[in-house]
């Protein structure tokens, strides 16, 4: 049987459970251990696919093609697990799941009620994790004290019955401030979420207190003391300058000792030897590279997590410090792109949808092709540089049927037929298709030109990525297209699907329809992205070649 740890929150949103949860996995990982991580969120919503990134964040695409939490990123990126439809479930899909049922007559003669059937059905949905793990690892979303959890605290109260008090352990994370005028930390923040918790029946077997400095012993006494805890079991969570340094302050602080005493876990001295490297190259790099990213979504920067890790993960594989600056591609259309790009070493434009800050960035990208500047556009930007370069180069009134369904040219279009390899079907959908889960999801097979960029970079002929969206290339333009230059670099196995352009007249100009960023890790950085963050590395020493002096001298 697994063991089994619950994360939970307290205080206020956005303390880090997430990063939390998976840098338990990271160390557990690092003892030998084989673990899984789930997310269970209280919001309504079946999957966040819908939601705007404003209300939510980014949404994370699986390899099975689920529309997850932002916080799976983080898991996979901790550790070597790849998550599944299995490792994010929703208040929505349990509800779901718990009124198909009703209506299928699973029910029959029984009040359908939240307790039992509604924590029923969460308890499943945590056993459908656990197949051939030592370690289960779930994160609970929200905080202590909204209603819209109460169902899965239940939930995991009840669990520790199911299967055994010492198969169980809860773990909450809180806030300890410090409050400045007072030259104090305060605890009782931390006292009261912990009150909380135990009234719903859970006592925390460890806390996680988040601060922006080390507790003293005395501040963790009277924490420990307060919430009915031992000493050893109040954890400093302190503020670090990377994500990736807490599986070393956690270990430092006798974390995953605790966790595996409290667990019986046969652990030893983990190997953090790659942890500190990765560190090493994020705290003294060697190089610096200024990477502007231009979207829409610039306002919320968990819209771009994936992103943001992907390109610090190709900062690492360089060992350069990655610069992101953050411009609104509106004030690109409204200002020009010379205001705001000039200072950049490479220039990349993100996914996303609808028609607002499309001009802004097409404008973005025809600066990047002009002045020979690294360009990375990713699926929503692929299809904007397909569409300047359509335009500029090719002289067509091009655009895509999403931002003008009456367009004369549309270079992207919906496919409203194609062949699913992942699924083995021939999938369909139009206008009027449901907008949850109806996009092209998930992995798909991709085969790679020689002679490419994209070649290059991944070395190796076949390839899959993760897709998230609707619209494609539309075939009918591509003879044009190359003939004026783009290159078509990667295609699905039957030919129909482009999924890499290029533009060979130009040092490094790449255009994906899938997400990259999704499979990158800082362990492993995603080929794309370290040869993106290469390529603007060599356009800024073609630029200021004197840097290479310094860097020779540092090294």
């Amino acid at each position: 049987m697994p063991k089994y740890i619950f994360v939970t929150g307290g205080v206020v949103s956005s303390l880090g459970k997430g990063i939390a949860a998976a840098a338990i996995g990271a160390l557990l990982e690092a003892n030998g251990l084989k673990v899984t991580l789930q997310k269970l969120d209280p919001y309504i919503n079946v999957d966040p696919g819908t939601l705007s990134p404003f209300q939510h964040g980014e949404v994370f695409v699986t390899d099975d093609g689920a529309e997850t939490d932002l916080d799976l990123g983080h898991y996979e990126r901790f550790t070597s697990i790849r998550t599944s439809q299995a490792n994010n479930y929703t208040t929505g899909r349990i509800y779901y799941n718990v009124i198909t049922k009703e209506r299928q007559g699973d029910y029959l003669g029984e009040t359908v009620q939240v307790v039992p059937h509604i924590t029923d059905e969460i308890k499943r949905a945590i056993r459908s994790a656990n197949n051939g793990y030592d370690v289960v690892i779930v994160e609970i979303g929200g905080t202590i004290g909204d209603i819209e959890s109460l169902p899965f605290l239940e939930a995991i109260r009840q669990f520790r019955y199911d299967v055994g008090r010492e198969n169980v352990l809860y773990i909450h994370l809180t806030l300890i401030p410090y409050i400045r005028s007072a030259g104090e930390l305060k605890t009782k923040p931390t006292q009261h979420s912990v009150k909380e918790y135990r009234e719903i029946g859970i006592q925390p077997d460890i806390l996680l207190c988040r601060t922006d400095r080390l507790l003293p012993s005395d501040i963790k006494k009277k924490i420990a003391i307060h919430c009915n805890l031992d000493e050893d079991a109040v954890i400093t969570a302190r503020d670090v300058d990377t994500i990736y340094e807490v599986p070393i302050i956690f270990h430092n602080e006798g974390l995953d000792h605790l966790v595996g005493k409290r667990l019986k876990l046969d652990l030893h001295e983990p190997d953090l030897t790659l942890w500190k490297d990765i560190v090493r190259k994020l705290k003294e790099p060697l190089n610096e590279v200024n990477i502007a990213i231009v979207g829409k979504y610039t306002g919320l920067k968990d819209s771009y997590k994936s992103l943001i890790e992907a390109l610090t993960h190709g900062g690492i594989a360089n060992d350069t410090k990655v610069n992101l600056q953050w411009i609104d591609s509106e004030m690109v259309y409204a200002q020009g792109p010379d205001r705001f790009l000039t200072e950049a070493d490479g220039i990349l434009v993100p996914g996303g949808f609808g028609y607002r800050g499309i001009e802004g960035k097409l404008k973005a990208i025809r600066f990047a092709r002009e002045k020979k500047i690294p360009y990375f556009g990713i699926c929503l930007g692929m299809q904007c540089a397909v569409i300047e370069f359509a335009r500029n180069v090719c002289g067509l009134s091009a655009n895509s049927t999403e931002f003008d369904i009456n367009t004369k040219e549309p270079v992207i279009y919906l496919m409203e037929k194609w062949y699913d390899f992942r699924k083995g079907r021939i999938e369909f959908r139009s206008e009027d298709s449901y907008k949850g889960g109806t996009m092209r999801l998930g992995a798909y097979p991709c085969v790679l030109e020689d002679n490419t960029h994209a070649f290059r970079s991944y070395g190796r002929k076949e390839i899959s990525e993760r897709h998230r969206h609707r619209y494609e290339f539309n075939n009918a333009y591509r003879n044009i297209l190359t003939k004026h230059g783009m290159k078509i670099s990667g295609m699905s196995p039957d030919g129909e699907l482009v999924e890499i352009i290029e533009i060979e007249d130009h040092p490094w100009f790449l255009g994906c329809q899938f997400h990259p960023e999704f499979k990158s890790r800082p362990t492993d950085p995603h080929p794309l992205f370290k040869a993106f963050i290469e390529a603007s590395l060599k356009e800024k020493r073609s630029l200021f070649p004197y840097l290479e002096v310094g860097v020779q001298d540092k090294k």
